[in-house]
């Protein structure tokens, strides 16, 4: 009966209400950063590993990236990334970019992003993050 009421609001042009978006902290050293995770299998995978401690190393100046103890499962691909991506390379490289750009194929599975700013990574030192879910 719920289904077809869902079915009928939307058909009407009735607004639904919005889905609660998973959402992320991410901290490095005393800083932390917000993300919001994407509605994705790789994503959710992620999300119910956590909380997850990473060693992270900087990547052509332009990205953090660290294994993750296990792979996530395979999602759409894209090539381009912007400031804040969240992604993932490979099935089992999790990666933060600080920079806007444009990967080789096969491109990768977009995790989430951060809506403000990711300047914490913007070195070429590594680091050690900890992600956790954020209530």
């Amino acid at each position: 009966m719920l289904r077809t009421i869902l079915l009928s609001m939307t058909l009407t042009g009735a607004s639904l209400p919005a889905m609660a978006q998973d959402r992320i902290r991410i901290t490095s050293g005393n800083d932390s950063i917000i993300a919001t995770l994407h509605d994705n299998a790789a994503a959710q995978a992620l999300r119910a590993m956590l909380p997850l401690e990473l060693s992270m190393r900087d990547h052509l100046r332009q990205e953090k990236t660290g294994t993750l103890p296990q792979d996530l499962p395979s999602a759409p691909r894209q090539r381009d990334f912007a400031l804040g991506t969240l992604g993932l390379w490979s099935t089992g490289d999790f990666v933060i970019y600080y920079r806007a750009g444009r990967v080789p194929s096969p491109g990768i599975v977009v995790l989430g992003e951060v809506p403000g700013d990711v300047l914490i990574f913007d070195h070429p030192d590594p680091v050690t993050i900890s992600i956790e879910a954020v209530d």
